[in-house]
């Protein structure tokens, strides 16, 4: 019989058993954890927007409940951008002004009538960088108020958490010093209860 013709040998029961097992456990637990995560991180933004808005808050630390700081949580600000909210004055307005960048478009059964996308992409990221729906005329240096368009939010803040890093004072960074602290049962009661142990869950 040559080696290709032999016959696979069957791992091990108690291995594959072992294997399906952890699988299930920590598809388990993954779940939860996913769940807690969403809730918390919802629970968070709302309070630190409503924190930013109070005071100006835009940096919260995150700490251990003995007070170890574990990282901290950044406001990233949001984004305006300009944004052509009427087609039909902004093409008219192209087309009063800047007509070899009009185009008109004969398609069976219709006319389209539009603004070249470069031009229009070009007019729309100097309004953006101006922060208002104004162009300037590189050529005349003319200003123009540009109808059909509005300045709007084009993305909402944001919070970032970042863990810190170790140091010669504190030689854990923030997720050993969690992963630490969660052995020790320092956390599990704290941020998932279904997951703490017996011992600490409430008589029923």
């Amino acid at each position: 019989m040559t080696e290709q013709q032999q016959t696979p040998t069957a791992p091990d029961p108690a291995a594959i058993r072992d294997a399906v097992t952890r699988q299930a456990v920590l598809g388990a637990l993954l779940g939860q954890i996913k769940d807690a995560y969403k809730d918390a991180k919802a629970e968070s933004d709302k309070l630190l927007e409503q924190q930013y808005k109070a005071v100006g808050t835009t940096k919260t630390d995150a700490t251990l409940p003995d007070g170890t700081k574990i990282g901290s949580v950044s406001r990233q600000g949001g984004e305006r951008a300009a944004q052509v909210v009427d087609d039909e004055a902004f093409a008219a307005w192209v087309r009063d002004h800047y007509p070899s960048e009009h185009v008109v478009r004969i398609i069976p059964a219709r006319v389209e009538v539009g603004v070249r996308p470069a031009f229009a992409a070009q007019l729309l990221a100097e309004m953006t960088a101006a922060g208002a729906p104004r162009y300037v005329d590189a050529a005349t240096g003319e200003l123009h108020e540009v109808p059909g368009v509005e300045i709007r939010p084009s993305r909402a803040a944001s919070h970032s958490l970042t863990y810190t890093r170790g140091s010669k004072a504190q030689p854990l960074g923030g997720r050993e010093l969690v992963a630490r602290a969660w052995r020790e049962g320092g956390l599990a009661a704290h941020v998932l209860p279904a997951l703490a142990p017996a011992a600490d869950q409430p008589a029923a």
